[in-house]
């Protein structure tokens, strides 16, 4: 372990937040098994379900828990994916949207204080309202149209302030597993159409998906670097949330009936919707040396062409759950792409 932790230059324990999210939770799946018995996982104390070996209860806006937890282990490293990004939510309660976001972090940072702890924070392109052609650089002006994304944007601001040595890697949609089957973009839509239920989303609005597996390799890297500052974190496929459906419906071989689509102003203003909120990732990618992302999806025949797209290339040998599980929550490519 020692031998091992020495070569990949990360220092530990490490402390991963938000173990709820997409995000957090593989990459506490991924980095526990790289490095076991040296990785603490919190999620909040009242979400009891979540449950497993190096996974504590911890509500990171209660100060002193979050203190008690340090002094405790000792944390080198930290990863804080904590957050809510229930859009609704949010909206309706922003008090406990800026505990949880923001209040989160300042008891993160005033903990750290003024030691060595390396911070890698995840943020959100939902930064941006979208309103644009996309494609955001990180030196783009911030205009968020939720709640959700007004405590993201404040949260960065504290932690650029207070910890310029830190890295926030603000992120998109991350296609990977979720703890309970439908936190996660995959999970959520899947979800309805097992049930044969009907989904329906948005023609307008655009994200930069990532596969976990990329994301996953990308933070372990990142935590064991010096890197510091703002870097854009999304994948160079760009896709609709329709689109996205229009993948999982395909590939997973659903009724192709229960995906309806519509535009963002009509589903109404509760929650107000982003648009074209696309990232350019190449000052990431430039920093690293290396490109961190593949497509999502990976093979070209999974992506949409049109809106008809997911009724066609139906056969009994082809799209399945099981196909699914293999090509778009995991990365088909990753163990050449990443090869070194």
């Amino acid at each position: 372990m020692d031998d091992e932790r020495e070569a990949s230059g990360l220092r530990l324990p490490l402390l991963i937040t938000g173990l709820a999210g997409v995000a957090g939770y593989n990459a506490f799946r991924y980095l526990s098994a790289r490095y076991p018995g040296q990785v603490i996982a919190t999620r909040r104390v009242d979400n009891w379900p979540l449950q497993g070996e190096g996974i504590l209860g911890c509500d990171a806006h209660d100060g002193e828990q979050l203190a008690r937890l340090f002094d405790q282990y000792r944390f080198r490293t930290v990863l804080n994916s904590e957050g809510s990004c229930a859009l609704k939510s949010c909206e309706l309660d922003p008090q406990m949207a800026q505990r949880v976001n923001v209040g989160s972090v300042a008891n993160l940072l005033d903990t750290i204080g003024h030691s060595d702890v390396r911070l890698v924070h995840l943020s959100v392109d939902l930064v941006f309202s979208g309103q644009g052609d996309g494609l955001h650089a990180e030196e783009d002006q911030t205009d968020p149209v939720t709640v959700y994304g007004k405590t993201m944007v404040e949260a960065e601001q504290l932690i650029l302030t207070r910890r310029p040595d830190a890295c926030i890697l603000r992120i998109s949609l991350p296609m990977g597993i979720s703890f309970n089957g439908h936190a996660g973009a995959i999970d959520w839509i899947q979800s309805r159409f097992k049930k044969s239920k009907p989904a329906t989303l948005y023609y307008d609005e655009i994200r930069s998906p990532t596969y976990t597996d990329c994301l996953n390799l990308l933070l372990e890297d990142v935590l064991r670097r010096d890197l510091a500052g703002l870097y854009h974190a999304g994948g160079p496929n760009h896709l609709s949330l329709f689109q996205i459906a229009q993948v999982i419906n395909r590939v997973g071989g659903y009724d192709p009936d229960l995906l309806n689509g519509c535009l963002r102003h009509e589903a109404g203003p509760m929650p107000p919707r982003a648009g074209n909120v696309t990232m350019r990732s190449d000052k990431l990618a430039k920093a690293l040396g290396y490109e961190p992302f593949t497509p999502w999806p990976w093979f070209e025949e999974h992506v949409p062409t049109d809106p008809e797209w997911h009724y066609g290339g139906r056969s009994e040998a082809y799209g399945s759950p099981h196909l699914l599980a293999s090509v778009l929550y995991r990365n088909p490519s990753r163990d050449v792409a990443f090869r070194k």
